[in-house]
């Protein structure tokens, strides 16, 4: 059974997350969504509210296991007995960045392998932290994020 880790902060799930995490699943046995906590980061919501979020959004896509995380991704991934880890890329911008972690990852432990997926590309330019800027200047992101993901970002702005 081949089962990836799909991590990130997830604050909120986006469409285009959706789409990846779609697409995975008629690859791999098993998807685990993995929602680090980042409060370094200061999300949005909380990593409860995330894997609410995620949850009700997936509920479609049967492979799937969410869980939140708060520590080393290498160790996480390797506490699930994953195979790899998958990460997106929508531009050329995020190689860098992504290549630096895939090699990073690598070093920390070598039997763990990357995949990169891109988005469908309507979805390349969609990033969590436009949706949430988007969302609280009154911005209609109902394109963006799945229905219960708009919602929680019009109560976290008290736009209801």
């Amino acid at each position: 059974m081949t089962t990836i880790v799909y991590p990130g902060t997830f604050d909120p799930i986006t469409n285009g997350h959706i789409d990846l995490v779609e697409r995975a699943s008629r690859m791999f046995d098993k998807i685990i969504i993995g929602i680090a906590t980042s409060q370094r980061k200061g999300p949005l919501f909380s990593v409860d509210e995330r894997i609410q979020l995620a949850t009700d959004a997936l509920a479609h896509v049967p492979n799937i296991e969410i869980l939140g995380f708060d520590y080393l991704l290498v160790n996480f991934v390797q506490d699930c007995k994953a195979d790899a880890i998958m990460r997106g890329l929508r531009a050329v911008s995020d190689f860098e960045y992504e290549f630096q972690l895939a090699n990073m990852n690598r070093a920390l432990s070598p039997n763990i392998e990357s995949v990169f997926l891109t988005p469908a590309e309507h979805l390349s330019y969609i990033s969590s932290s436009l949706v949430r800027e988007i969302s609280s200047l009154d911005g209609d992101v109902s394109k963006f994020a799945p229905a219960n993901v708009v919602d929680a970002l019009s109560q976290k702005f008290n736009k209801s």
